[in-house]
């Protein structure tokens, strides 16, 4: 049996264990602190204030004055809605499979590189250390119709470029040109995907007579396939806020040209309704749309993702 002293230390043990427990708690919340406090301040009240505004007229001035559902009533009969969402809808939906694709097939012969990846992986990061305001100066200078350096390749090999900034049939089509300068994000990410492939499966399919082709259809795409996934949900939801480039190139010198229809982007829209015409309450409604538009698309590609993408189990 134990003794009076041993049933003693047995008791204070839980007790002990518990207080150690508290302690680590107060300390977990001490050093997270920072991080809940600016979550609070930064984002989660300002998100509750907007969907507040969004039910008002306010424009900044004067106080907000509530209309309900008036502001996304207007949203309805608001041609300008549907042009800047059908444009920004048509910029993801040929961006971001073109990114993916691409920035996975430079990872791919980065991948077979040795020891020159190095310095091919720092060149291809680099654009994406250019300022985006920058990047839309570039496409006035590489896009010119009349002498930019995009048409005067074009010209070398007998090829008549497009008017890149004022045709709207080619506006759009330059701008997703001009947004593969950022692919050196994607690259890096795939290129350590791909290196994190097990060897022994590529061996057992070279043995099996796979050739590089079966090897990187059959192995390496369905290995990436999680990587593939948060890419694709990552792209799409920064096509869908794109903003500064396509504003810098056709909106930020305040001009009207036929260009400007064509490259008007939702966050354009949304940016000119709350900053330009002081319609803060609209603006917040047309936010809030773009949330939920941006939600739904997202959660269809959650949905899909289950078909396609592989994830390893996890080991016992």
């Amino acid at each position: 049996m134990l003794s009076t002293s041993s049933k003693r230390r047995t008791a204070k043990q839980p007790r002990a264990a518990r207080a150690s427990t508290k302690g680590d708690t107060r300390a977990a919340f001490l050093f997270l602190s920072p991080w809940i406090i600016g979550f609070l301040v930064f984002t989660l009240w300002p998100v509750g204030y907007s969907a507040y505004l969004s039910l008002t007229d306010y424009d900044v001035l004067n106080n907000p004055n509530f209309v309900g559902l008036d502001n996304y009533r207007q949203m309805l009969s608001d041609p300008k809605v549907s042009l800047a969402l059908g444009n920004t809808i048509f910029y993801t939906v040929f961006s971001v499979p073109i990114h993916i694709i691409a920035a996975l097939a430079l990872a791919l012969l980065l991948n077979r590189a040795g020891r020159a990846a190095g310095f091919f992986r720092t060149a291809f990061y680099l654009p994406n250390m250019t300022p985006p305001v920058a990047v839309g100066v570039m496409v006035l200078l590489l896009l010119n119709g009349q002498n930019g350096l995009v048409n005067s390749v074009l010209g070398w090999f007998g090829i008549q470029g497009p008017d890149w900034t004022t045709d709207p049939n080619w506006v759009k089509p330059g701008l997703i040109l001009m947004s593969l300068l950022t692919l050196g994000g994607s690259i890096i990410i795939f290129l350590a995907a791909l290196r994190a492939v097990p060897e022994e499966l590529e061996e057992s399919a070279k043995l099996d007579g796979a050739n590089a082709w079966q090897r990187t259809l059959r192995i390496k795409l369905p290995m990436i396939s999680g990587t593939i996934f948060f890419l694709t949900i990552v792209n799409t939801i920064a096509a869908f806020q794109s903003f500064t480039e396509a504003y810098t190139a056709f909106f930020g010198s305040g001009s009207s040209t036929y260009g400007n229809d064509a490259a008007l982007f939702y966050g354009i829209y949304l940016f000119q309704q709350a900053f330009t015409f002081l319609h803060m309450g609209y603006a917040s409604a047309l936010a809030w749309l773009l949330f939920v538009v941006v939600l739904l698309v997202t959660l269809i590609q959650v949905r899909l993702s289950r078909r396609f993408v592989y994830y390893e189990s996890a080991q016992p």
